[in-house]
């Protein structure tokens, strides 16, 4: 049981405000407000029955080694507190250092390589997790990572995270070992997770289909080019299309030969 020692009075003149005693110099002091009531002024006057220590302290008390247990295990301040009726400044004390080691535990983890159906993977459970992330748009950011010990004596990974109005968690199991161990999933969003595939399959564009000939645009040149498409199918030689009036003129071995031109 902490002692107190009386400080002042409240403003309302009607409590005493009082504070713990430090061990220590150094220590922490909380301070109080204790109501002047019929109990106080009964007890100044020695009206109330007097208590032992046993009997002052509530009987779901917990000694420092429970507090530390029962954290380790994933129960939190607050809940303890709940739980037993003890201030949280008390269970705070004893609670931090283990705190701390959970908090620990939950970047080790981080570091390890998640084990999927066809074996452990290359990258760790922090890469594989953003990338999962990155893939759905999701922000990485409003995560937490957590640790305890479960009933097993292993260590529980927690990561929890909201997508929409939904609070999500998702759990490994950490297996300590060289290049920083291995965490199984323990369920489903946790299997999701460090799946290398996509929940949903991406649309993909299909290629373009080759243009057939037929499809093909043949340009039209005018008659003349659909008069000699003509001459195509029936099997005969279209005439050729040259410069119009074209002069004859006779080689030098016509002129020789003593050949005329047929314009002379």
């Amino acid at each position: 049981m902490r002692a107190l020692r009386v400080v002042g009075l409240g403003t309302d003149d009607r409590t005493i405000i009082v504070e713990t005693v430090a061990q220590q110099p150094s220590a922490r002091r909380d301070r109080f407000t204790l109501a002047v009531d019929d109990n106080l002024h009964a007890a100044l006057k020695g009206d109330l029955p007097r208590l032992d220590q046993t009997e002052a302290e509530p009987e779901n008390q917990l000694r420092p080694r429970e507090i530390q247990a029962r954290i380790r295990a994933g129960a939190s301040v607050e809940q303890l507190a709940t739980d037993t009726g003890m201030p949280c400044e008390r269970i705070e004390r004893f609670a931090y250092p283990v705190l701390l080691e959970r908090s620990r535990i939950a970047q080790l983890a981080q570091r390890a390589h998640p084990v999927r159906a066809d074996g452990p993977d290359l990258r760790t459970l922090e890469v594989t997790v953003t990338e999962t992330f990155r893939r759905r748009g999701q922000d990485l950011g409003a995560v937490s990572w957590d640790a305890w010990r479960g009933e097993d004596g292993k260590w529980v990974i927690q990561l929890r995270w909201r997508a929409g109005r939904s609070e999500n968690r998702a759990h490994w199991t950490l297996h300590p070992g060289a290049h920083g161990g291995t965490v199984t999933a323990m369920d489903d969003h946790a299997t999701d997770l460090i799946d290398p595939q996509p929940v949903v399959p991406l649309r993909t564009v299909p290629p373009a289909a080759p243009q057939r000939p037929a499809d093909v645009a043949v340009p039209d040149d005018g008659p003349a080019y659909r008069a000699s498409e003509q001459h195509d199918q029936a099997g005969q030689r279209p005439p050729k299309r040259g410069r119009k009036d074209r002069a004859i003129v006779p080689s030098w071995e016509d002129v020789l030969l003593g050949v005329r031109s047929p314009h002379a």
